[in-house]
């Protein structure tokens, strides 16, 4: 019998899920502060322009979270050159990818772990989605996993990005939503992701890495990278879905978490927060 049949008779809970995928509504988010910034910036240099402002975040004495991603790399390296500076101290840091801590280490900033220090002043991380009401999609570097859960347990989350990061719904950049899933029977919950998101038009592919094998994270997990056609219709929804799969870590969405994300474009660095 075709896996189709199985997984989706007409009456299989798991299409009662999808036709439960309904667009919500969040309340708006402002922008609140908006600098100039010169004209025709490269996209790395509009990085470094909102990296340098989130650390205007930082003060002395606290414990951060660092994150994963050209951007965050930014973050990390302005962290580094103010505590060698003296403009920051005792400062403790929490990496989320093997990457960062060995950028960290190597800049000097003193690194822990959430075992060490369950609770975290600040986390500042990119994002690969920015929607209006501030929700992400994050982890295409690999590192959503170790990424949300120091965010979760940090007391305020700013996300650092360039405009080009900007969608109206999650999902709707046509990229890959990463998640993150055991090796074991991989391929099965790549077939239960994409006949869950059957009626959104997408496709659920397995991460590779540049030799064509199974990308392999951090965690020793494979990643199942979700390409929509259309922005996901209510993305609460969709990640209590895609998370009540057995064999799946984590996935990509980020909802209700960030603090404030500090966007820079053409027009300026704007700050929105909630």
């Amino acid at each position: 019998m075709a896996a189709s049949s199985l997984i989706h008779p007409s009456s299989s809970p798991l299409l009662l899920r999808r036709r439960a995928l309904l667009v919500r509504r969040r309340p708006a988010v402002a922008p609140i502060r908006a600098l100039s910034v010169p004209a025709a910036l490269a996209q790395d240099d509009l990085k470094k322009l909102a990296a340098v402002r989130a650390v205007e975040y930082v003060s002395s004495g606290m414990v951060l979270g660092l994150g994963t991603g050209s951007t965050a790399a930014f973050v990390v390296a302005e962290i580094g050159a103010l505590l060698s500076s003296g403009k920051l101290s005792d400062i403790v840091g929490v990496p989320t990818s093997k990457r960062t801590y060995e950028q960290a280490l190597s800049l000097g900033i003193p690194l822990s772990t959430l075992d060490a220090h369950p609770r975290i002043d600040l986390a500042i991380d990119g994002a690969d989605e920015v929607d209006p009401d501030l929700n992400l999609v994050k982890g295409r570097g690999g590192a959503l996993l170790r990424e949300k859960m120091v965010e979760a347990a940090s007391d305020k989350f700013v996300v650092v990005a360039d405009e080009t990061k900007l969608v109206t719904g999650l999902g709707g950049s046509g990229l890959a939503m990463p998640v993150e899933v055991v090796q074991f029977c991989w391929k099965y919950n790549q077939i239960r992701l994409q006949e869950l998101f059957e009626g959104e038009g997408c496709e659920a592919k397995l991460r590779l890495d540049g030799n064509g094998k199974p990308y392999v994270t951090d965690n020793s997990n494979y990643i199942v990278d979700l390409y929509f056609k259309t922005p996901i219709k209510d993305a609460t929804a969709a990640g209590k879905e895609i998370s009540s799969f057995e064999g799946v870590v984590e996935h990509g969405l980020f909802l209700d978490m960030a603090t404030a994300v500090i966007i820079a474009g053409k027009d300026g660095v704007t700050v929105t927060a909630k």
